[in-house]
Parts: C-alpha cells; sequence; structure tokens
C-alpha cells in the first residue's frame, strides 16, 4: 500500500530523515519507534505532504505522491492526525467531526461514517455538542482520531496517540486502534510507548537520528535486547 523508497529530508542544512526505506502493506499496523528527535514525526508529515523531501520516493497504491498537496493525498485515502491532537476550538465535537467530510459530498454517507465513530467513541456522542476545547484529553484524542475517520482513510496515520494521556485512556485507545485496523483500515503508528506499539504492531522500525537501525515483527521487536535496553526500560 505504501512504499517509503530512500526518502531524505532537511530543515535548512539539517538532515532530519536520511535515506529511510520502509513499507506498509494493506491490512497491517506497523509502527515507527525511536527517541524524540529520531524523525518520526517528520516522516508522516512529509508522508501527508506537509513536509517536502530533499530526496528519495513515497508511493502510495502505486501513484508517487511527495510532490502532491496535502488536499490530494486526503483525497487518495490517506489521513494524519498530528501529534497534540489539533482540535478546533471553539467548534462543537459534532462540528470538528463533520470538518473531517470537508472533501466529500456524499451527505448520507457522511452522517453514517460519523455514527460509526460515535460507535467506537459513545463519549463523543454524549459530548456532541459540546466545544471541543473543554473535553479532556484522552477524549480530545479521541475526537481527532474521529474526525480522521470520517474522511475514510484507507490508511491512517497516527502521531503518539497516547502523549500525555493517563493509562486507562491509553488502554482504551489502542484497544480501538486495533479494532480500527480489524474493521480494514491500515495503520502507521509512532508511538514513545513502545511496549504498547510492538504489541499490537504488525511489524516495526526503529528509527535513531533520521535512520533505520532495526525492523522486524512487533512481536520479534519486544524480544530484542537492543530494543529492549533503549526503549523498554530492560
Amino acid at each position: 500500500m505504501l512504499q517509503v523508497k530512500n526518502l531524505t529530508v532537511h530543515y535548512g542544512v539539517i538532515e532530519a530523515i536520511k535515506e529511510v526505506s520502509f513499507e506498509v502493506n494493506e491490512g497491517e499496523i506497523v509502527t515507527l519507534i525511536g527517541a524524540n528527535g529520531a524523525g518520526k514525526t517528520t516522516i508522516l508529515k512529509t508522508i501527508s505532504g506537509l513536509v517536502r523531501p530533499t530526496a528519495g520516493e513515497i508511493v502510495y497504491q502505486e501513484d508517487i505522491i511527495q510532490k502532491a498537496t496535502p488536499r490530494a493525498i486526503v483525497q487518495k485515502g490517506l489521513s494524519h492526525v498530528p501529534e497534540g491532537r489539533h482540535v478546533f476550538s471553539g467548534m462543537s465535537v459534532m462540528e470538528n467531526l463533520e470538518m473531517g467530510a470537508f472533501l466529500r459530498r456524499d451527505k448520507k454517507a457522511i452522517r453514517q461514517d460519523i455514527k460509526k465513530v460515535f460507535d467506537l467513541f459513545p463519549i463523543l456522542e454524549e459530548r456532541k455538542d459540546q466545544d471541543s476545547a473543554t473535553l479532556s484529553g484522552g477524549e480530545q484524542q479521541m475526537l481527532a482520531m474521529g474526525r480522521a475517520l470520517v474522511s475514510k482513510p484507507k490508511l491512517l496515520l497516527l502521531d503518539e496517540p497516547s502523549m500525555g494521556l493517563a493509562p486507562l485512556f491509553i488502554e482504551q485507545i489502542f484497544r480501538i486502534i486495533k479494532k480500527i485496523n480489524e474493521e480494514g483500515t491500515t495503520i502507521l503508528l509512532i508511538e514513545q510507548n513502545a511496549a504498547v506499539a510492538l504489541e499490537i504492531a504488525t511489524k516495526g522500525y526503529v528509527l535513531e537520528t533520521g535512520r533505520i537501525v532495526e525492523s522486524g515483527a512487533g512481536k520479534d521487536l519486544l524480544q530484542s535486547e537492543a530494543v529492549q535496553r533503549a526503549y523498554l526500560g530492560a
């Protein structure tokens, strides 16, 4: 579904990403793990068209997309939930969800997809008329994910969905990520909680200072001594 080939990204003279290559197959949960500053967020922003690469190629469902606009990339079925949630304050939960459908015209299907979001996140239905800025951190994360789902993505990019959340919310968010995947959405996940991410991942890639240094099945990386020392506190 997605192939990233020799991707290199600069911020001015700083080389943030150095010839990174990886792939995501349809139906998988793929996770990128690494320390802060390793380049994980830059990779997602480059895939979704928010950052332009210096070199390399991004192929999504056989289309080369590294020069496409973010709007065109969303239209192709790729949606990005950024780090820090970024809900639209001053707008209700329902209005935020409707913003996820800004490129769609099929009003009946949009209503059905919002109902599916409410089935996944019942608290959002309870809060549907509430200003999104007044939600808790966990509820805002649910809203950001729900808004992305209303765009009907085939591939969902998730950047640090557990950041700043209480353990109860983290468990709930990851249970829902698995359910979203089981219902047919492929997922590329960035997550500092490496143990939880690798537990649900089909495969994972370990990023250090802009380079991939290790890869493998999620369960295999969980058992890797190097990964355990660096990311799992073992």
